[in-house]
């Protein structure tokens, strides 16, 4: 009995395994054929030749560095103000006895109940007023603005879970509410902020609807735009897409691949106090 529930638990755990890893296996195999394999109808079937040059061409024609740079600018930027302004708004909830604490994480609760494309066309009049539409900037406000509140709900948690004299002890040392804030928070919440800037660089290294809303400029354009080089008017180049889609991806796999046990301790990091 006992060896029947542990294969059974085994066989739990394989199907969601397989559920996310074929789709990966199927694009590199789909990004190794020719248009005539893909084209066949057989989805299942190995490439008979492997098209190693699809990923030259993804490289070269897709102009791949270049929306690589404007990706990782965009995200970046991103990434570094949402842990800037997250961890001092967790600081402030959290540690500090203020009479709108609570309403205040009310207010970052409700934002992540907003969907990003209800705020397209609002956020595209302001940005035109403001006349930043078709720059970087336009991306990384609204970027900063949907990932700031699940940052905030993360590091908040795990802070309330400090103890209140590590700080104390730092206060009576002469520390000001800032160097407690630099010198003692910061340093002991470096797990969860590992895990804000990981699931920052997920939700925005792909992004497409606010990219394609926002900029129109080729120089300026994110990498998501690049697979649409390999489509014509009369042709479709499907395993240079493939490779270009793999390639995209790959930056987002390799990180959660080598940092997922970040997430998963700054995630669980503020559970438990002590």
């Amino acid at each position: 009995m006992r060896k029947f529930k542990k294969r059974f638990v085994y066989l739990l755990f394989a199907i969601p395994v397989v559920t996310q890893l074929y789709p990966l296996v199927w694009l590199l195999f789909y990004s190794l054929k020719t248009n005539e394999e893909i084209t066949d109808g057989k989805f299942f079937s190995l490439p008979k030749t492997p098209q190693w040059h699809n990923y030259k061409e993804a490289f070269e024609a897709g102009n791949y560095l270049k929306y690589l740079s404007n990706s990782i600018i965009v995200t970046g930027v991103t990434m570094v103000c949402v842990i800037v302004l997250s961890s001092m708004v967790a600081y402030a909830i959290s540690r500090f006895r203020w009479r709108y604490g609570s309403v205040v994480m009310t207010i970052f609760l409700m934002g992540m109940m907003i969907p990003m494309q209800a705020t397209l066309l609002p956020l595209m009049i302001i940005f035109k007023n403001l006349h930043i539409l078709n720059t970087h900037l336009s991306l990384i406000l609204p970027y900063i603005a949907f990932s700031t509140p699940i940052s905030v709900f993360i590091l908040s948690g795990f802070m309330k879970s400090i103890p209140y004299e590590i700080e104390e002890s730092a206060f009576i040392d002469g520390a000001s509410v800032y160097r407690i804030f630099r010198s003692v928070i910061m340093p002991v919440s470096i797990p969860p902020m590992m895990t804000v800037c990981i699931l920052t660089f997920i939700s925005i290294w792909n992004e497409y609807i606010l990219a394609a809303t926002f900029i129109s400029s080729e120089r300026l354009k994110t990498l998501p735009f690049g697979v649409f080089t390999f489509v014509s008017q009369y042709s479709v180049n499907y395993g240079d897409i493939g490779a270009f889609l793999i390639m995209g991806a790959l930056p987002v796999i390799l990180i959660y691949f080598f940092l997922s046990n970040q997430i998963t301790k700054g995630m669980v990091a503020g559970a438990v106090k002590g």
